[in-house]
């Protein structure tokens, strides 16, 4: 064997400054501070994966506030914001005027500044997962849901038609509107933001006085800032070129449940059960059929037949 030469001495003295290199880049701990992943021990060689912080739901009580004297009546404007006061007199279903010495208010025990988030329709409805636009009104709870492919956008209060003239249930299609309109039954009532959903009826969505209790001629009566953003938001019927009949449905209004005369209003009972106002089984089985109607329905999928027979055109070379 030959000795080390001067050339492979320098060579061992460089890798061994090397090694050392390589050595210090590792704490005391046995932990290489070069590794970007500081969950891999390797002492145990366990990899420790960080657990994602889920935010437990919020749970939402309620009470009964009774505005028995003047002094209360004044506490309570004083006590809420006036954004606030908008979230309970919705939850209530009436407006800001019709608060006064005597008045019974259900309150939530956590006020948030957006009605949005104690809506007893679910945030997610897959029954009309591909209808894009639906509109939901639950008489029994007297409240309208927007829904955008089931994905619940907006919901608000309303005032449906009373006993004797009640707004009927069922599968309707908003047709034709108008920003202000005569009412056929008195032409002294004016109805802004006027959303007609059965035609020969005469019965549709309105901006108009909510009083905390179903009370109209069958039409649905809701704010005024609801009643405009349905009016821009829904889609109304398209008329075959002759204007005498349908050619593609409007957005489908969904009207169901029935409102209970001889029990205490629902929003009332979530004292005792902040659940009861959520939908019922029974109710999201009307829906089904509704979508089930719907789905049968050629003039709702119309447009899709023609886009989906256009588009076998353009794959087979048909000009």
């Amino acid at each position: 064997m030959k000795p080390y030469s001067k050339n492979s001495s320098l060579i061992f003295l460089f890798l061994l400054c090397i090694t050392v290199l390589i050595v210090s880049c590792e704490d005391k701990s046995g932990k290489n501070t070069n590794t970007t992943d500081h969950n891999i021990d390797k002492k145990d060689s366990i990899i420790v994966v960080s657990e994602e912080m889920v935010e437990p739901e919020l749970v939402v009580t309620y009470s009964i506030d009774s505005l028995k004297t003047s002094v209360e009546l004044d506490s309570f404007k004083n006590k809420y914001s006036e954004a606030q006061q908008k979230v309970i007199y919705a939850l209530n279903r009436i407006e800001g005027k019709s608060v006064r010495v005597g008045k019974n208010l259900v309150v939530p025990d956590t006020l948030f500044e957006d009605i949005f988030n104690y809506a007893p329709f679910p945030k997610k409805l897959n029954t009309i997962t591909d209808i894009p636009k639906t509109v939901l009104i639950s008489q029994r709870v007297q409240g309208f849901a927007l829904y955008e492919n089931g994905n619940l956008v907006k919901w608000g209060p309303v005032s449906s038609g009373k006993k004797s003239t009640p707004t009927p249930n069922g599968l309707h299609y908003a047709n034709y509107k108008a920003k202000k309109k005569v009412s056929t039954v008195d032409e002294s009532w004016l109805l802004p933001y006027y959303f007609n959903f059965m035609n020969f009826e005469g019965v549709g969505v309105h901006q108009y006085a909510l009083p905390g209790y179903p009370a109209s001629h069958a039409c649905v009566r809701l704010y005024m800032d609801d009643a405009q953003y349905i009016y821009d938001w829904a889609t109304q019927w398209e008329l075959t070129p002759n204007g005498r009949s349908v050619h593609k449905n409007g957005t489908p209004f969904m009207v169901f449940g029935a409102y209970d005369y001889n029990s205490p209003a629902p929003w009332f009972q979530l004292a005792e059960n902040s659940d009861c106002n959520d939908l019922l089984d029974s109710e999201l089985r009307t829906l089904a059929q509704y979508k089930a109607a719907y789905d049968a329905d050629e003039k709702n999928v119309r447009d899709f037949r023609e886009k989906e027979q256009d588009g076998l055109i353009a794959m087979n070379g048909i000009p």
